[in-house]
């Protein structure tokens, strides 16, 4: 009776705080997560506070400040609440009428966001097809609480699961109710999230089992995990705490790459609150449970996002794998009980418990349930976070939500997965994005990012790079995954440089499957994926780089020469971006290129409105 006291007692405090709630007063919600901040956010949340106090207004609208709400393409944007009102790229000036406009209960149309094809604004954001095309379940609630107040989480349903699973369920009964929904794990390697605390669950409680959260994203473009950790922290520790009571943890661990300093604030202020609220602790809520959280920072190895490396740097050793079995959750940080997941799959614990796990399961397709969010970025108009459900195909994330490509380029291929992930051509686009189904078209998941490249992409390029990113991020501890992706990027560097043979290419390829059959981590064994990818599907280019001494995308500096076309007008936009005075000639005459000079940056040719730049 005692625990279920307490629990009541909190809540009858998220009954008041919603009492206290007036749905009539409107918000001024500004998004201020990494992306917001770094393009002006800033600026805006201190216009509107002296708006706000200077006119009297604050009794007559409220202002929110929230993490990322997804359309980064659109920062700093402003939505008004609850009338749905969108205004992209907002400046200092235009935030002044935003507020005067609101106080008038009017909507400055020249400020919405507009059709890009017939002109007329969007009246509210979730008709935006950015927006409208997507399922929004857990990046919804950035925009529905401050990440720093803990109350406007509880007001929002933030802990309400963990209040149901203590009132109401067994650990046994928690524990299956994360087995139905068919949760898998949301860090790559897609393993199912039930199973794994099962494992964790039917050990003893003597060494005491731990949580870990890994916070570590190190995908170059991807930021899923950063923004979720900014804009709604609580749902990662309440996600920890119902599986701390369905497992018999005691303690959990935030690992958190030093790299997000935003992140860390809030996920400071976060744990101080709950602590505060009897939410970590001895005695949680009164139930006797007791589980609390330490958040340790990591130095970014993009080989911690592997378990056991991941263990290795939290027991303040280098971060490198070992061998397993056993696996962690026999014997993790210094021999105990560990289960890892990352951070969206702590977000999604608690939606499971608000939704029912057979609610839930609805959401995706057999075997892979629920959203996931992916980081789309590259040559697509809208660049952002999306959050669909699992099995949705590539085409609609890339042209109905993404908007199609940029500028006058033509889609190309994406790449999906990180740097370990594979690129699958615009002919592919029919592909439901699942874990078998990448796998089987040769790329991954990964933790969800996604990259769009058009037909500017060097692909040889494109795999070049992220060899290179993965021969320095290689902890080095396999010979095969040391020498061997070093060995890779060699090749590539010296196709792209016009100097290997077909040979060479028989022995990229080779060479790629050693590596990826006989390393020891997940980093090894999936290095090899943007090698095999692209010369599974764009081997035309490859043998086009070694036979005719060409680069068709026009990247590869050391085949390509640039020239000016009877296309030119004389403007002279490419003469002022030309950082070596390569480009000559009259103006509104044709230029020319003296091809000593140029360095072949592609400048000329990004400015160029007229088509004029020929590479070859």
């Amino acid at each position: 009776m005692e625990r279920l006291q307490v629990i009541e007692d909190f809540s009858s405090l998220q009954a008041r705080l919603t009492a206290d709630r007036e749905p009539n007063i409107p918000v001024i919600v500004i998004p201020a997560g990494t992306c917001g901040q770094a393009s002006g956010a800033n600026d805006l949340i201190r216009v509107t506070k002296r708006e706000l106090l200077d006119k009297g207004l604050t009794d007559k609208i409220h202002l929110r400040v929230t993490g990322c709400h997804g359309f980064c393409e659109a920062e700093p944007s402003v939505l008004i609440e609850p009338q749905g009102t969108f205004y992209p790229k907002v400046d200092a000036k235009q935030m002044v009428r935003i507020v005067q406009a609101v106080a008038a209960d009017e909507v400055l149309e020249d400020l919405l966001f507009a059709d890009p094809e017939t002109g007329r604004g969007f009246y509210r954001y979730d008709k935006i097809p950015f927006f409208r095309n997507q399922q929004r379940s857990i990046m919804r609630m950035n925009q529905a609480l401050d990440p720093i107040r803990i109350y406007t989480c509880i007001v929002s349903g933030g802990y309400g699961a963990l209040q149901d699973v203590l009132a109401n369920r067994s650990p046994y009964q928690a524990l299956q109710e994360v087995k139905d929904s068919g949760l898998r794990g949301r860090g790559g390697a897609g393993f199912p999230t039930g199973l794994k605390w099962d494992l964790l669950a039917a050990l003893p409680d003597e060494p005491a089992k731990i949580l870990v959260c890994n916070a570590d994203e190190g995908d170059p473009g991807a930021y899923m995990d950063r923004s979720i950790l900014e804009g709604n922290p609580h749902s990662i520790i309440e996600g920890m705490l119902i599986a701390a009571y369905a497992t018999g943890a005691t303690e959990g661990v935030l690992y958190v790459r030093n790299e997000y300093p935003l992140a860390i604030k809030h996920l400071m202020i976060a744990l101080r609150q709950c602590r505060e609220l009897g939410l970590l602790g001895d005695d949680i809520l009164g139930t006797g449970l007791r589980f609390d959280i330490e958040l340790v920072r990591g130095a970014g190895a993009f080989v911690c996002g592997e378990e056991t490396a991941l263990i290795r740097s939290i027991e303040g050793k280098m971060g490198e794998p070992v061998q397993r079995p056993p696996f962690p959750v026999e014997k993790g940080i210094n021999g105990r009980p560990t289960a890892i997941n990352n951070v969206e799959t702590w977000a999604n614990i608690p939606l499971i418990f608000k939704l029912g796990a057979e609610e839930y399961a609805k959401v995706g397709t057999n075997g892979n349930t629920g959203t996931k969010i992916f980081s789309l970025v590259g040559k697509i108009k809208n660049t952002g976070l999306v959050e669909v459900p699992m099995g949705i195909t590539i085409e609609k994330i890339v042209h109905d939500i993404g908007g199609g490509a940029r500028g006058n380029g033509k889609i190309k291929a994406v790449q999906t997965g990180g740097p370990s992930g594979g690129c699958i051509p615009a002919d592919r686009f029919d592909l439901p994005v699942d874990y078998d189904s990448l796998a089987k078209a040769g790329s991954i998941m990964g933790s969800g990012g996604m990259i769009v490249m058009d037909d500017n992409t060097c692909m040889v390029d494109v795999a070049k790079y992220f060899m290179n990113f993965l021969m320095d991020e290689s902890c080095g501890k396999c010979f095969t995954c040391r020498k061997g992706t070093q060995r890779m990027y060699e090749i590539l560097e010296d196709i792209s440089n016009g100097k290997a043979t077909l040979q060479d290419l028989d022995l990229l390829e080779e060479l790629a499957h050693v590596v990826k059959d006989t390393t020891m981590c997940g980093l090894g064994q999936t290095a090899s994926n943007p090698v095999l990818s692209t010369l599974r599907y764009f081997r035309d280019e490859y043998i086009e780089h070694i036979e005719n001494q060409r680069c068709p995308a026009g990247v590869c500096k050391e085949l390509v020469t640039y020239s000016i076309n009877e296309n030119c007008t004389g403007c002279g936009l490419c003469v002022t971006v030309c950082s070596e005075g390569a480009i000559s000639g009259e103006k509104k005459g044709r230029h020319v290129i003296d091809v000593d000079k140029c360095i072949k940056c592609g400048s000329c040719r990004t400015v160029c409105n007229f088509d004029a730049i020929d590479v070859r």
